[in-house]
């Protein structure tokens, strides 16, 4: 019998602000998931936090599969017709053998016990279903926002984030697949977002959150009047280039 690996809850605290301070992936994405999947009966979301890719694949899926070990999250995750979710590990998907056509992992993988969820995912695709997981960094607006941001990231909480997250900062080049490769293109989220969004985002993140807890203060306090001054008024654009790997099974 295979073990269920333990889990590291990093977001259950902060599930409401997750889902209302997180960007929202293209369109266009799951269109090509669609486009490159077998068939279009089922798709399996793991990890999903608060449902978002599960949302946007029920669009061209007959049935989605939204699984996350965090309670939390689920509870707070969006209905919808045709989305079913479970609360369980990425590497235990309560599914046949052989009766997925895609499954994806949505900024993630890198949480992953690989070697099990590899071996899972194998198990759980049909022949030629499509794996595909995608991640990304920091958000891009001018430059004195993107070194204000940087720089919060790289040297306030950087420290903070836990050793998985080096994975995204790497572009998951470790993170490899055991079946042929699909390409894809580039694909990036967008999002014109003022100060205050900007800041709810940056409380979504673990290292903000551990911060927090470690030393009983905000770090944010540091950053938001620099920031504030670079930022102006109004919305800025902001871009988050997605890093996709993709393999058929």
């Amino acid at each position: 019998m295979k073990s269920t690996p333990a889990f590291k809850d990093h977001f259950s605290v902060q599930a409401i602000a997750y889902g209302k301070y997180r960007p929202r992936y293209p369109r266009e994405l799951f269109a090509w998931l669609a486009a490159n999947s077998p068939a279009r009966d089922l798709a399996v979301d793991v990890a999903t936090g608060n449902g978002q890719a599960a949302i946007a694949l029920a669009e061209f899926f007959h049935g989605v599969i939204a699984t996350d070990a965090s309670a939390a999250q689920l509870k707070v995750a969006e209905e919808k017709p045709r989305v079913r979710y479970l609360c369980e590990a990425a590497e235990r998907i309560s599914l046949p053998d052989a009766s997925a056509d895609l499954i994806v992992a949505a900024q993630a993988a890198h949480w992953f016990d690989w070697p099990a969820f590899i071996a899972e995912a194998r198990r759980v695709l049909r022949p030629g279903g499509l794996l595909a997981f995608w991640c990304y960094g920091n958000c891009e607006s001018g430059p004195d926002i993107d070194r204000l941001l940087g720089n919060y990231s790289r040297d306030v909480v950087g420290p903070y984030w836990p050793r998985e997250r080096r994975h995204v900062e790497e572009a998951y080049r470790e993170l490899s697949l055991p079946f042929p490769d699909v390409a894809a293109p580039r694909f990036d989220m967008q999002a014109d977002w003022d100060i205050e969004s900007v800041l709810g985002y940056l409380g979504t993140w673990s290292a903000t959150q551990r911060y927090r807890q470690l030393n009983g203060r905000d770090p944010l306090a540091l950053l938001a009047p620099l920031l504030a001054e670079a930022w102006g008024t109004g919305t800025q654009q902001l871009c988050w280039p997605l890093v996709i790997k993709a393999g058929r099974r």
